[in-house]
């Protein structure tokens, strides 16, 4: 299976091992991680980037491929759609079935309101599931949320709202409180304490896990919340497009059967997006750790009606997604391999890195090694260097990788490559939408009744987020987002229901010379050597 070049390199990585365990690297300085940053890091790619024309954030960069589907034409046609008899109407209407919108489904019902999902693919389809490593809470002893805010914020290059990332750290121990209440087997210790490691940019250990399956633990326990609770589910049909009413209110969505094409019409009081991220949209070419669905939809629409983006020029390129065999090309390989011990090793046998630094930085520093130091090797798929994941048990003892990270054995065990004797190729990999929409403190938008939670949300982690904080926010500005868009539901009363944003919009278009035909939201991706997207 491997190259004679990575069977020759894999010998120097083996030879240096026991010395790589005891050595550790130092930290990079600020200034460091700034030269290092604007050099390799792909934000900082300005030829990958275009200024917007129209709509809120009209003068700012986004991605280019970003700003296609934001500038892009409505896939809703006014004047073949009757909103004077909606499908369905509710209070509070819930638009992504993962883990935020389940967590604003949840609180919602529980505060009487009547709620529904609607999710373009099922319920539980989400970047929620995907997610391996843990979620933080400064819940021991020897930490605090204040800590926990100094880590993230300073993760986040001091660009985080504060009210919101107050809101992210403080009410993070109720959110493992909640989770544990509902079910989820986090790990623990024979005393029933929670066990908690460290992640890239944390000075405590804070980060709670159900192993290395976090994320579809967490995912697993809030569906069956929301499917014992009776709450209704859409699936697959997705939101092409927000209703206002005549005062500019949201109030509802346009629907269409992902299947059957039919338009559905979703009049609520009150609107959540929780649509998720943007990895599916491949910007720069990157492979994605992201579920199939994760296309930006929520960005899309909320601009389209008005709604301010925060950050949407910021993304993360997650360090280590898998970079070989080409089967599982960009699935993410989890940073608690890292915490575990295991280190980032280049095709000489050479740690380069602290293992433990930032996101951002630790990507920009393999994009270094590998491109202009040639210091990767080529998998096939591009190029790539090692995560000695033996490390992990001649630092800790034998057992503890299929003890702690047995998914990651799982993984690559399927191609033959055990992770206890052999390092694995690892390359950056597109993982998280750090910008989108800008919401205050209650989880609103700058449009009225139009609430938003999760990944959707930009401006919580600033630009960089510390692992393990995205699935602490989806609980928090969850179920936050649910007992807002309820209590704001009881005094809401929707007017005439609207599509005139759209002609608008379109208007816009012609007036900035904007000719594409493109059709947004996205949707789904399409990977076939065709004309034409769904």
């Amino acid at each position: 299976m491997y190259t004679n070049e990575m069977l020759e390199s894999m010998k120097k990585v083996e030879a240096a091992r026991k010395a790589n365990a005891d050595f550790e690297p130092r930290r990079m300085t600020a200034d460091e991680k700034d030269a290092l940053l604007s050099t390799y890091h792909p934000d900082y790619k300005q030829s990958e980037f275009e200024v917007l024309k129209i709509g809120p954030n009209k003068g700012e960069k986004v991605p280019l491929e970003l700003a296609a589907l934001l500038q892009g034409k409505s896939r809703v046609n006014p004047d073949e759609i009757d909103l004077s008899k909606p499908d369905y109407d509710v209070d509070v209407l819930v638009i992504g079935g993962g883990g935020a919108g389940s967590s604003a489904a949840i609180e919602a019902h529980n505060a009487g309101a009547n709620v529904m999902i609607v999710t373009k693919l099922r319920i539980g389809d989400a970047n929620t599931m995907m997610a391996e490593g843990g979620i933080q809470a400064a819940d021991k002893p020897n930490d605090s949320p204040a800590i926990h805010y100094l880590d993230a914020f300073g993760g986040g290059h001091f660009a985080a709202k504060p009210e919101l990332l107050n809101k992210l750290v403080t009410e993070a121990p109720e959110a493992i409180q909640w989770l544990n209440d509902l079910g989820v087997e986090f790990d623990k210790a024979s005393d029933g304490t929670m066990i908690t490691t460290h992640g890239g940019g944390t000075s405590r250990k804070r980060m709670h896990a159900a192993k290395d399956y976090s994320g579809a633990e967490i995912m697993r326990t809030l569906r069956d919340e929301v499917l014992n609770r009776g709450i209704p589910v859409v699936d697959f049909t997705a939101a092409i497009e927000l209703i206002l009413d005549d005062a500019g209110n949201a109030a509802g969505a346009v629907l269409v059967n992902m299947e059957t094409k039919q338009t559905l019409i979703a009049r609520a009081k009150t609107v959540i997006v929780a649509t998720g991220g943007a990895g599916r949209l491949h910007y720069q070419g990157f492979p994605t750790s992201n579920h199939y669905g994760a296309t930006a939809d929520g960005l899309v629409l909320a601009y389209r009606v008005g709604a301010k983006l925060l950050y949407a020029d910021t993304l993360q390129y997650h360090p280590t997604g898998a970079a070989f065999p080409s089967q599982i090309f960009g699935a993410l390989v989890t940073e608690k391999v890292r915490s575990l011990g295991a280190k980032l090793v280049n095709a000489d046998g050479e740690v380069f890195m602290h293992p433990l630094e930032t996101r951002d930085v630790c990507a920009a520093s393999i994009i270094r090694e590998c491109d202009d130091r040639k210091k990767g090797l080529e998998t096939g798929q591009g190029l790539g260097l090692w995560l000695d994941t033996p490390m992990i048990e001649l630092k800790s003892g034998e057992g503890t990788i299929e003890k702690r990270i047995p998914a990651m054995m799982r993984m690559f065990g399927k191609y033959g490559i055990d992770i206890r004797k052999d390092p694995i190729m690892v390359y950056p990999t597109l993982h998280y939408q750090n910008g989108g929409i800008d919401i205050d403190a209650t989880t609103m938008s700058g449009v009225k009744n139009l609430f938003v939670a999760g990944e959707a949300v930009g401006g919580i982690h600033g630009r960089n987020r510390l692992m393990g904080n995205s699935l602490l926010d989806i609980i928090v500005f969850g179920r936050d987002a649910g007992k807002a868009a309820s209590a704001a539901s009881k005094n809401a009363a929707p007017g005439k229901l609207s599509l005139e944003h759209v002609r608008k919009f379109e208007k816009e278009r012609a007036s900035a010379g904007i000719a594409t035909d493109v059709l947004s939201p996205k949707l789904l991706p399409s990977y076939a050597h065709r004309d034409g997207e769904l």
